[in-house]
């Protein structure tokens, strides 16, 4: 019988390209978004921001855990998690912290200033929300924030942290039964977070549905498939059908114990089956991508460039945003990778 970790899927999939599909998925959304230009209005009506993150939260599910089981210990899992996410993260902080003074309507010695200070200091944290904003910068755009699409980075930190407090617990009482019981546990939170915003009217409760315990139902349905592997293969026709009706139902009357899983059949079928190729090898341009579009759209925004013109200004922050996740890759990200990593690998052949 063929061992999970032998399974050639793992080596030769899709999620790379997907990846990049959902980061361009979110770069669209927010060009329409942040700007409200009304020849870009279609754009929210046939793409969804909010599935391409959960999508990624899927993914991560999938890839993390079997990064995990994968490290020779603790200490090997800890420095593959920080070396593939915190230099980019770091840099894109320093980038906006020390350059965004050349946009701000405040003088340089007004903008360094504890505002500043918080800013980074919150950020370098991963506590985007206590200080979004920097002095001076975007204060006239539709959203003051800096960068808001990194918060989804704390969540992602949080996950990657409790991934071996997990996995302690698949080998104490089973894969099966800690992963349903969390799935549970966390759909019915975010169903109850999301009941007080309803009742009470405050959006604190929203945006705390939308925190990890909330987002924890889309990393559980990734590893599931990663830890039942096998199993999803013998029946990949009958998860992908399921799937697509239950996505397809929860569109009309939501299906929020369903709608996760449903998802994360869709996501990990594509990326394991109908190989398209070895992408990885041109590197992995996605997370560059995510972390910096957002304040490139707010620069053009600031000041109105290419507003006469929304498709020109659509097809610009595209290109500068994928020139600088090139950059960031190539620059940052993936000098900081070690040699076994799977991209040195690819892109070296």
């Amino acid at each position: 019988m063929l061992h999970r970790e032998d399974n050639p899927r793992l080596r030769k999939n899709n999620f790379d390209l997907l990846r990049l599909v959902f980061a361009a998925t979110v770069v669209f959304v927010h060009t329409y978004e942040l700007s409200r230009y009304e020849p870009l209005s279609w754009i929210p009506q046939i793409f969804s921001s909010d599935v391409a993150v959960k999508s990624f939260f899927v993914v991560s599910g999938f890839l993390i855990f079997m990064s995990y089981e994968r490290s020779s210990s603790l200490a090997s899992y800890a420095s593959k998690r920080a070396r593939r996410i915190y230099p980019a993260y770091f840099t894109v902080i320093l980038l906006a912290a020390f350059g965004l003074v050349f946009v701000s309507a405040k003088s340089a010695g007004e903008y360094f200033s504890l505002e500043w200070v918080k800013y980074l200091a919150a950020n370098l944290a991963f506590l985007n929300f206590l200080q979004p904003t920097l002095p001076g910068v975007f204060e006239l755009n539709r959203y003051t924030a800096v960068n808001g699409a990194l918060w989804t980075l704390k969540v992602e930190v949080m996950f990657y942290i409790s991934v071996p407090v997990f996995v302690y617990l698949f080998r104490k009482f089973s894969e099966g039964k800690i992963l349903a019981l969390t799935y549970f546990l966390s759909v019915t939170y975010a169903m109850l977070m999301a009941w007080l915003a309803a009742r009470t009217g405050d959006n604190l409760y929203a945006e705390l549905g939308h925190q990890l315990p909330g987002q924890l139902a889309y990393f559980m349905a990734g590893a599931f498939f990663y830890y039942y592997l096998p199993f999803f293969e013998k029946n990949a026709g009958i998860f992908l059908g399921a799937g697509i009706l239950i996505l397809f139902a929860d569109y009309f009357y939501p299906l929020p114990f369903l709608e996760p899983f449903a998802l994360a059949a869709l996501v990990v079928f594509f990326g394991l089956f109908l190989y398209v190729g070895k992408f990885g090898k041109y590197g992995d341009f996605s997370y560059g991508i995510y972390i910096l579009h957002f304040p490139i759209i707010q620069i053009f925004l600031q000041y109105g460039w290419l507003s006469e013109s929304p498709w020109l200004y659509f097809a610009a922050v595209l290109s500068l945003t994928l020139a600088a996740g090139f950059a960031m890759w190539h620059l940052v990200e993936k000098r900081f990778l070690l040699r076994s990593s799977h991209y040195l690998a690819e892109t070296s052949r």
